[in-house]
């Protein structure tokens, strides 16, 4: 769709720096209110349905879904071993990629890490600059948390709670469901709460097999909860309701947006109400300050292709570029009343960095469906998720906090068992033998919030555009060791419970970034000397000044982060625009 050309002689009411779901949702909310917005996107607008390409069967593609000669994606070993992972060593790859551009189908999504380099500790970081940013290819599991989350010192005295409770937030959780759809089934429970669901997929046999077996341990499995459009939006027309159809699970994203993703949830609904300008290929590079009143007044960004420099004013500024780079951007907002970065009088921007610790997982097979009749299961946006149990009614002996499983079993575009050795047709026999019955599940667990868990400014690295790269200072601690030990344990516990045959299980711990789940570097608070923003995600010092996306969370949970980030978003955002109008901002 045409964009309308950003007027940047104008002060526009607000300014929203990234177009991921947070940017997204900002964009839906400030534009219905009637204000005047201004979107920037570091990256471009892509033809997102050309590039997933959902219904291409791997003979179709010239490189069979992999890439082409001259790109290179990043492995698990490459990440924890080389620091960077992407230093000397690949120069015969032009475009180098993080191991989520490990597909002809999202290399075009994520960032090329030669022009976007870091430092520091070994992370693996994933990031999409792009319009959309990661919503064109995330997980899709949309969990609500709870007040066993956002008063989690109550119940074991470790960190900060959260400044609001499960009430505050409930009803702009109820908003996000229903103007966006999620898929899913009520199961009652206190520390996951119901969302208002519309259809869900079905469970397949393997699925059953383990959702009973694990139910006299007390465990709860339950159909993946996914944002994803069931039954249709009425009230929005570039999106779909899900067909069942296509390689779902090989890429995340949606080529026919029944899944979620910001650009046909909310940014082009946005555009329709006249009250959007967009503008891609806009890298922020300094939120610009009024020297008299200490206030925000717009931002600095340089064009991303003609590398061109330019200025926009606004009366609200609204950061939602994703964790660690609105972390990255307020730090490098420094002036003469801000000299440690923009909003960080307490000194906690880039601090209590958090995340998901993830690697442990079991694989195994259901016997008694080898030799059965296909399902057909490469078009479901997910298959379970076995909802956390631990530190609930009983304490842990060795950690605090829980985990959860995400997992599936079924037939495929890709059938489980290829890496077996065979070849001809006894070997294809084998495989369409025993596909349907394999199933596997990996677990995410909460990473605690710790101080010196944080990110700063590399005094000497920049990337293309000349703007100091992020330094990671982050390790897992003892407790996500101890909780991942026994996820190993848990999920092999729950298998032979279930009578499922064991393939493996893996103890590995993936390195840190893996699950994609950055989340804390500018935590709310009502205390203003430890924490960045207060319960509308506004700075306590810069009252023109909002932090949308996870930078916001005061602890990880361990539920997926994206629906929560989008109810947050949308009470602030309801509350900005009561402000502005009442000229409180």
């Amino acid at each position: 769709m045409a964009e309308p050309e950003a007027d940047l002689s104008k002060k526009y009411d607000a300014v929203i720096i990234g177009s991921g779901a947070a940017g997204g949702m900002a964009a839906h909310v400030l534009t219905t209110h009637g204000l005047e917005v201004l979107l920037l996107e570091a990256g471009k607008k892509l033809n997102i349905e050309q590039e997933l390409r959902s219904m291409e069967w791997p003979y179709d593609n010239a490189h069979r879904g992999g890439l082409p000669p001259g790109s290179y994606s990043l492995n698990h070993n490459e990440y924890t071993i080389r620091r960077p992972p992407f230093g000397p060593g690949f120069e015969k790859s032009k475009n180098l990629y993080s191991y989520i551009g490990s597909s002809d189908y999202t290399k075009n999504i994520v960032v090329n890490e030669r022009e976007n380099p870091y430092t520091g500790t070994n992370y693996a970081w994933v990031r999409a600059r792009c319009l959309g940013g990661k919503t064109n290819i995330w997980g899709r599991l949309a969990l609500r948390l709870s007040d066993y989350d956002f008063k989690a010192r109550d119940r074991d005295g470790f960190g900060e709670n959260w400044p609001i409770s499960y009430s505050d937030i409930a009803p702009y959780y109820d908003k996000v469901d229903l103007y966006l759809g999620i898929t899913g089934v009520k199961e009652n429970l206190p520390y996951l709460p119901d969302s208002i669901f519309q259809r869900p997929t079905k469970l397949n046999c393997a699925e059953v097999t383990l959702k009973q077996g694990i139910q006299k341990m007390g465990r709860v499995l339950t159909q993946y909860r996914a944002g994803v459009t069931s039954d249709g939006l009425k009230h929005n027309k570039y999106r779909s309701r899900c067909l069942s159809r296509g390689a779902c699970e090989r890429k995340g994203g949606c080529d026919i947006h029944a899944a979620f993703d910001s650009p046909t949830g909310l940014i082009y609904p946005a555009l329709d109400t006249g009250n959007l300008t967009l503008r891609t290929n806009s890298t922020v590079r300094e939120i610009t300050v009024d020297p008299v009143t200490g206030k925000a007044s717009g931002v600095h960004f340089t064009d991303s292709q003609t590398m061109k420099d330019y200025t926009v004013g606004a009366k609200v500024v609204i950061v939602a570029a994703s964790t660690l780079e609105s972390a990255r951007l307020l730090l490098l907002s420094k002036s003469r009343l801000y000299p440690n970065g923009l909003a960080n009088s307490s000194g906690h921007v880039g601090h209590n960095f958090c995340e998901h610790v993830m690697g442990p997982h079991v694989a195994g097979q259901a016997t008694d469906l080898v030799g059965k009749p296909s399902t057909l299961d490469d078009g479901r946006p997910g298959g379970f998720y076995l909802t956390r149990f631990r530190n609930l009614a009983e304490k842990h002996p060795k950690f605090i906090r829980g985990y959860g499983f995400e997992g599936g079993s079924g037939s495929g575009m890709f059938p489980p068992g290829t890496d077996s050795s065979g070849f001809g047709a006894s070997f294809k026999e084998e495989i369409r033998k025993n596909q349907g019955s394999y199933i596997a599940m990996g677990a995410f667990g909460e990473v605690l919030a710790r101080y010196e868990n944080f990110v700063d400014l590399d005094p000497v690295v920049k990337d293309k555009w000349g703007i100091p790269a992020l330094r990671f200072h982050y390790k897992f601690g003892e407790n996500e060791h101890n909780m991942a030990k026994d996820m190993k344990e848990t999920a092999q516990e729950m298998f032979e419970a279930a009578g499922l045959k064991i393939i493996y299980v893996s103890d590995r711990v993936l390195t840190e970034g893996w699950s994609i789940h950055e989340l804390g570097t500018a935590r709310m608070g009502n205390d203003p000397k430890t924490s960045v923003l207060n319960q509308f995600q506004q700075s306590h010092d810069v009252k023109n000044l909002f932090v949308v996306d996870g930078s916001a969370f005061v602890s990880a949970s361990c539920q997926n982060p994206t629906w929560t980030i989008m109810a947050l978003c949308w009470r602030s955002c309801d509350y900005l625009a009561d402000q502005l109008a009442k000229n409180e901002l």
